[in-house]
């Protein structure tokens, strides 16, 4: 209970600390209101204004808000909750469609590459000091990434896309400084901003990519870095458009000191043309994950960027893991060189079962959103109401919770394995559980 809490700390930063750990560690617990600033103020004997900075710090980070006159309480899903953790137990008998994952059944059969990756490193042993990255796997990378227009630089591996965007952000940044991800986003990200002791900023996003109203008007506050899925953005499926690309290297050549990341999570799984905005500012990185097109557990994501950018990323991850597998990397090179996943043929399937699903939930009236990639944003009014009708109806879908910060409510439907036989149905479904007719607003908001 809050009268048995004891707040601590004389500084914003030990205050905000303080609670934030508290709020973890469920000593205050979601919606659970907190003291007047000035009542808080004279039990800790400190500035009002000490309090007041650090609640903007702790509303910043996503663990409280503030309700005007109401005051402050915690939120009722706090980001010290990961966001992984804002999903629905899948009873017996309702369909999962809001797991995020490929269709295993586009995906390869890993045992003969890995076979051969392992007769490869008994012949060739890897062993401490030699090269962290398969020359292989380098040279297919770099002539993909050459393809595609993305400007020179050095080749690191890492443990996925989100290991690479730790590792990028951590080299940069420093505490409390502001990082523009869209919303809604990837709820994994709008986690890891957070942990780092960063502070997420809101980018609207629509069928384009990030707004770029939104992205110049954060940079000129401060934003220090922006985060941008190129292709099959996760949950919204935006992919960035060669107009809008141009409007957003417009608005970065403005701020070159910005901190720019690209995420291509649709790497062979999309065959919308890539449009990147690497090589804009001083500092960048471009991300590809393998996770979509051969599979989540080889966790294995190839990055470039500019120099000092990855010097720092290589030496800092030689003082840790050192390398990822080479066995690994091998792997992941004879994939790519044998042409194992028909990108166009993939693309093709995911685009099929989302466009059904677009275009039946259209015919019932409701606006949903899918350019790319293998999910599908439905906006609802209510959220909660919405998951726990299609629940009730046999189906699962992802709460918009994991991927809002401030963008209105939703939910993600993952289209992977979704039969042809599915898609009336489900449209019903969603249907029966939203509001028919939304008309296309702002963005996804």
């Amino acid at each position: 209970m809050l009268g048995e809490y004891r707040f601590t700390g004389r500084g914003a930063a030990e205050i905000s600390a303080s609670i934030e750990r508290a709020v973890g560690a469920g000593e205050l617990e979601p919606g659970q209101p907190l003291p007047p600033m000035r009542e808080l103020a004279e039990r800790l004997g400190v500035n009002p204004n000490t309090v007041a900075a650090a609640y903007r710090t702790l509303r910043e980070r996503g663990v409280i808000e503030t309700a005007g006159r109401r005051g402050s309480r915690v939120r009722a899903q706090p980001a010290t909750t990961g966001r992984e953790f804002i999903r629905v137990e899948v009873p017996e008998g309702v369909r999962d469609v809001s797991d995020g994952n490929p269709d295993p059944a586009l995906l390869p059969a890993l045992g003969p590459v890995f076979a051969a990756a392992a007769e490869q490193g008994d012949r060739e042993p890897v062993l401490y000091g030699h090269a962290p990255v398969e020359p292989e796997l380098l040279r297919l990378a770099r002539a993909e990434l050459d393809a595609d227009g993305v400007p020179d630089g050095p080749l690191a591996v890492t443990s996925g896309s989100l290991d690479a965007m730790e590792r990028v952000l951590a080299t940069h940044l420093r505490p409390g400084d502001a990082v523009a991800v869209e919303d809604p986003g990837w709820g994994s990200l709008l986690d890891l901003v957070p942990a780092l002791g960063l502070r997420t900023v809101a980018v609207g996003v629509d069928d384009e990519g990030p707004l770029p109203d939104d992205v110049r008007r954060v940079l000129a506050a401060g934003a220090r870095a922006l985060v941008v899925t190129d292709r099959a953005q996760n949950p919204t499926g935006a992919a960035v458009s060669a107009p809008r690309a141009r409007a957003l290297r417009a608005v970065l050549r403005a701020h070159p000191r910005t901190l720019l990341i690209e995420d291509d999570h649709g790497h062979r799984i999309v065959d919308l043309p890539l449009h990147p905005l690497a090589g804009t500012t001083d500092h960048w990185a471009f991300v590809r994950s393998a996770a979509k097109a051969y599979g989540p557990d080889l966790r294995l994501a190839v990055f470039t960027g500019d120099a000092v950018t990855l010097d720092r990323v290589r030496g800092r991850q030689l003082l840790g893991p050192g390398w990822v597998s080479r066995v690994t990397q091998r792997a992941v090179a004879r994939l790519w060189a044998d042409g194992a996943v028909d990108p166009h043929a993939v693309a093709a399937a995911y685009g099929r079962r989302r466009d059904a699903l677009l275009g039946a939930l259209a015919e019932r009236g409701i606006t949903a959103y899918g350019r790319s990639g293998m999910n599908v944003w439905v906006p609802v009014p209510d959220e909660t109401g919405a998951v726990a009708r299609l629940l009730h109806a046999g189906w699962a879908v992802a709460p918009g919770a994991r991927f809002r910060i401030t963008a209105p409510p939703g939910v993600r439907i993952t289209v992977s394995t979704l039969a042809e036989g599915d898609v009336g149905p489900l449209a019903d479904a969603v249907a029966g559980a939203a509001v028919a007719g939304m008309g296309r607003l702002r963005g996804y908001v």
